[in-house]
């Protein structure tokens, strides 16, 4: 049994849709993925990957009570195949691509969830089946095989999303830049080329046929560009006005390059900094804050709605997917956070420890707080008990 057995072995996933589900707009179109060229400039790849690696390091939590065998299993791994950290790189990476990313549960004999997944299909699609009008989505995947899901049982998340009612636009909004990086780069290969060949011209004189003037050109190429034939050019003298060919190739200049590298950036809301991992802290706050902290509270929702029923939502059960992993943090921002808030009730002692990789200590749940610190409206008693142990002393 494969991947696609696991995702779409149930009874109802196999059934028959072949009507078209109307949206609002009237458009009734299939979602083709962007071809995988997007992807395979390094630009655009190493700007997705860096969401990517700092998407990976958001935590999975669930809280509430229900589906506690569902919880347990979750709570150590998506899956059978990834870790968490695998499964928000892919999920991060997907959703960069196609504007779009598709996350299904797995279920067991008993159609309890068992697992999470996402792919990557080749196409979509949103239909309905011939006794009902509710939607579901039919994917399309390389190799041929179709497949179909409720669309109130899968998750998706988007971006762009203007011109459809559930899904994402398409990253045709890049092409002339990504026209822009191709031009580039074979400008700069041409002008190697260039650089390492060498071209003459010269007038030849004292012939009077055509057939001659060729057979002359022939003898000449023959002689002195042959393998081997030393590397040296010699002109008789019924060659005159000898100049070298000088070519100067156009290659985009630095302010052009950044201009391009910007546009990249400004469309997958990355910078430079981050890129190359040289962001200092204020940069990396505004990072995850502007790029991060959207991605994991879009998934945190639709995680929820794909694993718990609206009676449990309603009882207070939820999927927090949070970026609280301050180990990752620069060391001098862990020891001012500790000398900051250690003191004030805010962390515990083993949390504060946990930032520097020290294993817990007993206790360590304790939060310390400094003694001049009272809630407010308790001055008054806290005062009146100080001197009634004073008087009594």
């Amino acid at each position: 049994m494969g991947l696609f057995d696991k995702l779409f072995s149930r009874r109802e996933t196999q059934r028959i849709v072949n009507n078209y589900f109307q949206e609002l707009n009237g458009y009734t179109p299939v979602w083709y993925t962007w071809n995988g060229e997007l992807y395979e400039s390094e630009l655009v790849r190493s700007a997705i990957d860096t969401r990517a690696r700092h998407s990976s390091k958001l935590k999975f939590e669930i809280m509430g009570s229900a589906k506690p065998t569902m919880q347990n299993r979750l709570k150590k791994q998506p899956n059978q195949y990834q870790t968490w950290s695998q499964f928000f790189y892919r999920v991060s990476t997907i959703l960069d691509m196609q504007n779009t990313c598709f996350i299904v549960p797995s279920w067991d004999a008993y159609d309890n969830i068992v697992g999470l997944y996402t792919f990557n299909p080749r196409s979509w699609s949103l239909v309905t089946t011939d006794k009902e009008n509710e939607p579901w989505v039919r994917f399309t995947f390389d190799g041929g095989k179709v497949a179909s899901a409720r669309l109130r049982e899968i998750g998706i998340l988007t971006k762009f999303q203007y011109a459809d009612d559930f899904f994402g636009s398409n990253n045709m909004a890049l092409n002339d830049t990504m026209e822009l990086i191709n031009i580039q780069n074979q400008g700069i290969k041409e002008a190697v080329k260039s650089s390492a060949s060498f071209r003459f011209m010269a007038k030849v004189t004292n012939f009077s046929k055509p057939e001659d003037l060729a057979n002359e050109r022939q003898r000449f190429a023959d002689k002195n560009f042959v393998k081997n034939a030393g590397g040296l050019l010699l002109f008789p003298n019924t060659y005159g006005d000898i100049q070298q060919i000088k070519s100067t190739p156009y290659t985009v200049d630095s302010a052009q390059r950044e201009v391009i590298n910007k546009n990249v950036f400004n469309y997958f809301g990355v910078s430079e900094e981050m890129l190359q991992n040289k962001a200092s802290v204020d940069q990396m706050d505004a990072f995850f804050n502007g790029a991060i902290e959207p991605f994991e509270i879009q998934i945190s929702e639709v995680l929820t709605r794909v694993l718990f029923s609206e009676r449990e939502i309603e009882i207070g059960s939820k999927v927090v997917i949070t970026a609280n992993r301050l180990q990752y943090m620069p060391v001098a921002s862990k020891i001012t956070l500790v000398k900051e808030l250690g003191d004030r009730g805010f962390i515990t002692i083993n949390e504060a420890r946990e930032l520097f990789n020290y294993a817990p200590v007993d206790e360590g749940t304790k939060m310390p707080i400094r003694g001049e610190f009272y809630f407010v409206g308790e001055e008054k008693e806290t005062t009146e008990e100080t001197e009634g142990e004073d008087n009594e002393n």
